[in-house]
């Protein structure tokens, strides 16, 4: 009995040592079992099908990296303790209905990077408990209705890089507690709408690398408890409805890699709770002003990468959360200190790899470069030449009130200017202005309002005011506004209209004073082709005449054409049929009796 004990005992040794054996049972063949972990590897062992010999108490199992193509139905059904299952990069392109029926405790399940096409329906059954599912890397086409509908505690649902085109209205009926989704690199041309709204849980929505194109109204309705949602490499989407995201209450929203020219202001009114908000990678030129009063908690903006070309005065006002602005690589030549509700309240500035103008407008940054976080990346200047490629860090205390300067805005050639006209007299009034940096030029019309580049008042791209065809309701002053980052500068103007015109012609203001165009025939011609009734009653005729021949040529060529046409179908022979019906013998004869009657068909 000694000696076949220390035999046994030797044995059971050996078979520890290797790893051969788990708790309960055997280990198969070609894999490698821990028993403390209640483990078993058999990743990487070229495997065409499905090991046996599992002990029944195994918790997890590996069968990645090898050459599975199918599995069947209840293949694991043995295995009621088991928790972790990974049957990644196989050749699976089959799972048989109730695959993975008797895993009940089953916790995580991968199946990355197979040959999955479809999924049919009931193949997930008896996964009652399952909180992770890996689906990554297969080729999966569709989700059908009610494919998850008995996973009710799956929690995270991996979909990224497969083929799918269509996601059914009810693919995620019975996720009820599923709180993070993964689509990614799919060929779906839409928001799956219906599909999303059956995920009551959801926090987490993560879409990426899609060839959708706009975000339809109420594209994620009922997803009430949605707090980050990803939009990244949709290259095609360059419209946002604006009520596209109503009913979410997002803390941490990205738009990124996309095709938008302009902050969709009306879409984000309202997420008071957003803190966390990145438009990078789209072709966004200016952030305008007062626009992001709404966002009231909002911390972090990031638009890197994008076509910036300027961020008015109070982008941010309102914002006191507002603790970092990453701009990097964009168009922007400055940035002034009244963009931000406190300059205090910043902590993080990324503005390199921008075209900086180093004046006056930038020389608040320059003296927080010490307390401001520029992420590891300095802001470097661009111009003028004096400080161009030297970074903010690289200079002194004493030079930057030398360095960083502006030159107030001032107006030029400040004579009076007052024009008296007669009504539909085309007037310009100038405006030059001189400063650094370049001064911005804005009118104010008669009525206190601002004019602008488009209408019959309008300021062309000089500055110039042109008032076209005057009318007498345009009288009245008008004001040149010019200001930049150093100052302003104003100049008033009148003009007067009154009576009927007679003559039209455009008086310009230049520093020689009211001058009219120098091809005075040119003038006249256009004044004669803006009278209300160019045509004298000759030419009427003429007009009337012509016309009338035209109808008659027109009427003339059917006729010859059905002609033609007529002849081309050849002879036509004609059938006549003559029926004569004798008078009635019940008439009563005599002049009124009823005569006979002929009756004739043509065809």
């Amino acid at each position: 009995c000694f000696y076949d004990s220390v035999i046994r005992w030797g044995a059971l040794s050996i078979l520890l040592q290797f790893g051969l054996c788990v708790s309960g049972g055997s280990c198969p063949s070609r894999c490698v079992c821990r028993p403390e972990t209640k483990e078993v590897i058999c990743s990487g062992k070229h495997l065409n099908s499905f090991p046996e010999g599992f002990s029944s108490d195994v918790r997890c199992l590996d069968l990645s990296h090898n050459k599975i193509k199918t599995v069947g139905r209840r293949q694991f059904f043995s295995l009621s303790q088991l928790q972790e299952l990974d049957l990644s990069d196989n050749i699976i392109s089959m799972i048989e209905v109730e695959a993975f029926q008797g895993l009940q405790n089953l916790r995580l399940l991968r199946i990355t990077n197979n040959r999955l096409k479809i999924l049919p329906v009931g193949v997930f059954s008896g996964l009652s408990s399952l909180r992770f599912l890996d689906l990554r890397q297969n080729e999966i086409l569709v989700f059908l209705d009610y494919t998850f509908k008995e996973m009710v505690n799956l929690q995270t649902l991996e979909a990224e890089e497969n083929d799918l085109v269509f996601i059914s209205q009810r693919a995620f009926f019975g996720l009820q507690n599923l709180q993070d989704l993964n689509i990614d690199r799919s060929n779906l041309t839409s928001v799956p709408t219906e599909a999303l709204s059956q995920l009551q849980s959801l926090t987490h929505l993560r879409m990426l690398r899609l060839t959708i194109s706009t975000l339809p109204t109420n594209a994620f309705r009922r997803l009430r408890c949605l707090r980050s949602l990803q939009i990244s490499n949709w290259p095609a989407l360059d419209t946002m409805a604006s009520d596209s995201l109503i009913g979410l209450n997002l803390t941490s929203l990205v738009i990124s890699g996309c095709n938008l020219s302009a902050i969709p202001y009306s879409a984000f009114r309202h997420l008071v709770y957003l803190r966390y908000l990145d438009l990078s990678y789209n072709p966004i030129t200016v952030i305008q002003g007062n626009m992001f009063g709404d966002l009231l908690r909002l911390q972090e903006l990031h638009l890197a990468g994008g076509s910036l070309l300027r961020i008015e005065p109070g982008a941010f006002r309102g914002l006191a959360y507002f603790r970092m602005l990453n701009v990097t690589s964009n168009q922007l030549s400055t940035l002034e200190e009244s963009v931000f509700h406190s300059v205090g309240n910043l902590q993080v500035l990324r503005l390199d790899g921008n075209p900086l103008a180093c004046d006056c407008r930038l020389i608040w940054v320059v003296r927080r470069r010490l307390r401001l976080n520029f992420d590891g990346h300095q802001p470097t200047c661009s111009s003028p030449d004096v400080v161009s490629q030297r970074k903010f860090r690289d200079f002194s205390e004493k030079e930057v009130p030398r360095l960083f300067t502006c030159r107030p805005a001032r107006i030029m050639a400040r004579r009076p200017q007052e024009a008296r006209v007669e009504e539909g007299t085309t007037v310009r009034f100038s405006c030059k202005t001189d400063g650094d940096p370049l001064p911005s030029i804005t009118w104010i019309s008669s009525r206190k309002n601002v004019v602008s580049p488009t209408g019959r008042i309008r300021v062309l791209p000089n500055g110039t005011l042109e008032v076209r065809f005057a009318q007498v309701q345009d009288s009245g002053t008008y004001q040149c506004l010019a200001g930049n980052a150093a100052g302003n500068d104003s100049l008033t103007v009148g003009l007067y209209v009154k009576g009927l015109p007679r003559n039209r012609t455009i008086l310009f203001f230049s520093e020689e004073g009211w001058t009219e165009p120098s091809n005075p025939q040119a003038a006249n011609s256009s004044a004669q082709m803006a009278k209300p009734y160019p045509f004298d009653a000759k030419t009427l005729i003429i007009a009337t005449t012509m016309g009338f021949l035209s109808f008659l040529s027109s009427v003339a060529i059917c006729f010859v054409f059905m002609f033609f046409w007529s002849q081309s179908k050849g002879q036509i022979k004609h059938t006549a049929t003559i029926d004569f019906v004798p008078r009635s013998s019940m008439g009563g004869g005599g002049d009124g009796g009823e005569g006979g009657r002929f009756t004739m068909k043509l065809i």
